[in-house]
C-alpha cells in the first residue's frame, strides 16, 4: 500500500498473524510484532526473517514511526496497544482486512470455506497450482508439508486463502472470510459450530450466504452436495454453481473409491470420466477435499494429468493425521479434529489406513464449541471405529458455567452404553500412564485436540519407550 513502510502487528504469534507477518516482510515492509506468549516455533521463524517480537503487550511497543497497526483476533479492546491506537488516531486494520488490501485485490483470489476441510482443501488447491507451474501465493491456517510453510508469496496470478467463518476482531465482529474478495470459491460443508459467536444454524448459514454473494457473476462456486445446509446456502449464489460429492448425482462425483493404506478414485464430471486419482491422503473426507479442489481448478484450464499428479504427491498438513512417533511398536498420531463430524471422519480414516492393531482414540474437548454441551449427544457416534476411547477433561472448564458445560464423564458413560471400551480420565499424566500400560506393539494411538494437550504426545512416546526398555 502507498505510504505504508513500517507495520506493527499485535498478537503476531498466532498461526494466521505470524504467516501474514512473513508475507509482509517478504513483500518488503518493515514489520515488528508483539504477543503475550512468545515461544517457538513461531517466534524463531519470525526472528529468522528479521521480525522483532516484543512481550508483553505495551503501548511502548508501537514506535512513533509505525504507519499501520494490524490487530489480531485474540486482542481485546482493553489491550494497552489497542488503547494507544484508538486514543492516538493511529491507522489500524484487522488481519483479514489487511490481507485483502495488501495482496488480494490484484490477484485471482480462490477461497476454500466451510465448517470442515477448508485447511486441507486450500492446501490441495495451492499444491495443484504449484505443480501446474502457476507459482501461486497462499495463506492457510496450517503448515503445508509440501512447502514446509503456511504461506507463500508467489509471482503468479492466483492467491489461495483459507476462508474462516470466525469473527474478525473486537472492532469487526463479522466473519473473516467477508474480506477475501473471492474470484471463485469452494464450500466444503456447512454445519453448526463456534457456538460462542453463532446463535444457531440459521445464523451460521447467513454468514456463509453473505460470503458466497461476494463471488462475482464471472466466478464459480463449487459446493459439496453431501451437506444439505451447504446446498441450501449455495442457492443464494449469484455466480455459476456446480456440485461435488460422493452420493446422489452431483456434477462432480468420485467413483470406484479405494480406501485403505492407499486411497484412490475416478473423477467423473456430468457422467463422463475425467481422470483417475491416486491420493496421498486417506479417508472419505479427503476424497471429498481433493475432488472439490480438482473440480474448481479444472475450470481454470489446468491440465488434468498434472492435477492428478499433484494429488499423488500431496503430503498433507501438520496436525492432520500426523505421525508424531513410534515407540515400543505403538504409533502415536496427532490430529486437529474437534467437531463431531470431523472426529468421526478422522477416526474412520485412521482405521482404514491401519487395518491391524487396536485403535486408541483420545479426545480433549478444547474449542469454544466442544467445551460446551452443543454436541454432547453427537459425539456418541463419532468413535464407532475406535477400539479404545479415552475422553479427557474439558480444557479450562471453570471458564464455562456448569449448566452449559460439556460433560466428558457423560460422554464416556454414553459410549460405554453403546458397547465401546471408553473411559473418562481427567488428568493428562494419568492418560499417559493408562495408555502406555495397556497399549501393545502394533496399536495406534490417535490424539485429537486443537491445542497442545499438556504435551501428551511426547509424554506418551517417552513412557512407551521406557515401558519397552523395561520389558525388553
Amino acid at each position: 500500500m502507498e505510504k505504508i513502510k513500517k507495520i506493527h502487528m499485535t498478537a503476531v504469534c498466532g498461526m494466521g498473524m505470524g504467516a501474514f507477518a512473513s508475507l509482509l516482510a517478504k513483500a518488503g515492509y518493515k514489520v515488528t510484532g508483539s504477543d503475550q506468549n512468545v515461544y517457538p516455533p513461531m517466534s524463531s521463524k519470525l526472528a529468522e526473517i528479521g521480525i522483532e517480537i516484543m512481550s508483553p503487550y505495551s503501548a511502548d511497543n508501537i514506535s512513533s514511526d509505525v504507519d499501520l497497526v494490524i490487530i489480531g483476533n485474540a486482542v481485546r479492546r482493553d489491550n494497552p496497544e489497542a488503547v494507544k491506537v484508538m486514543e492516538n488516531g493511529i491507522k489500524y486494520m484487522s488481519f483479514p482486512e489487511a490481507l485483502n488490501a495488501f495482496f488480494l485485490k490484484d490477484k485471482t483470489s480462490i477461497v476454500a470455506a466451510g465448517t470442515h476441510g477448508k485447511t486441507t482443501t486450500s492446501s490441495m488447491l495451492a499444491w495443484i497450482l504449484e505443480i501446474c507451474g502457476k507459482d501461486p501465493s497462499f495463506l492457510i491456517g496450517g503448515i503445508l508439508n509440501n512447502f514446509a510453510s503456511s504461506c507463500k508469496l508467489g509471482n503468479g496470478d492466483f492467491f489461495v486463502v483459507e476462508g474462516d467463518e470466525y469473527d474478525t476482531a473486537f472492532f469487526d465482529k463479522g466473519p473473516k472470510f467477508m474480506h477475501y474478495s473471492p474470484s471463485s470459491a469452494i464450500l466444503t460443508s456447512v454445519e453448526f459450530d463456534h457456538g460462542d459467536i453463532y446463535k444457531d444454524m440459521d445464523h451460521i448459514k447467513r454468514s456463509f450466504i453473505g460470503f458466497i454473494k461476494l463471488i462475482p457473476s464471472s466466478g464459480m462456486l463449487l459446493v459439496c452436495s453431501d451437506f444439505i445446509h451447504a446446498l441450501e446456502t449455495a442457492e443464494h449464489a449469484e455466480c455459476r454453481v456446480e456440485t461435488y460429492g460422493l452420493t446422489g448425482e452431483p456434477d462432480w462425483k468420485a467413483e470406484n473409491i479405494r480406501l485403505g493404506k492407499t486411497c484412490g478414485y475416478s473423477v467423473f464430471y456430468k457422467g463422463e470420466k475425467i481422470s483417475d486419482v491416486n491420493l496421498n491422503a486417506v479417508g472419505r473426507h479427503n476424497v471429498l477435499n481433493s475432488l472439490g479442489a480438482f473440480a474448481l481448478l479444472y475450470h481454470y484450464g489446468l491440465p488434468v494429468d498434472k492435477m492428478a499428479e499433484a494429488l499423488g504427491l500431496y503430503e498433507g498438513v501438520k496436525r492432520r493425521q500426523e505421525v508424531i512417533g513410534i515407540a515400543g511398536g505403538v504409533t502415536v498420531i496427532d490430529d486437529f479434529a474437534h467437531h463431531p463430524t470431523k472426529v468421526k471422519a478422522t477416526v474412520s480414516a485412521v482405521r482404514s489406513k491401519y487395518d491391524s492393531g487396536k485403535l486408541w482414540a483420545i479426545f480433549e474437548p478444547r474449542t469454544n464449541s466442544s467445551r460446551r454441551a452443543f454436541f454432547q449427544n453427537d459425539y456418541v457416534e463419532s468413535f464407532d471405529d475406535a477400539d479404545e476411547v479415552v475422553i479427557a477433561d474439558v480444557f479450562n472448564k471453570t471458564q464455562i458455567s456448569a449448566d452449559e458445560r460439556f460433560s466428558s464423564e457423560k460422554l464416556a458413560a454414553d459410549l460405554a452404553k453403546r458397547g465401546k471400551r471408553a473411559r473418562f480420565i481427567p488428568i493428562t499424566d494419568d492418560i499417559v500412564d493408562f495408555v502406555s500400560s495397556n497399549a501393545v506393539r502394533g496399536d495406534i494411538v490417535l490424539i485429537m485436540s486443537n491445542g497442545g494437550f499438556d504435551g501428551i504426545h511426547n509424554k506418551l512416546l517417552k513412557s512407551l519407550e521406557q515401558k519397552n526398555f523395561i520389558t525388553a
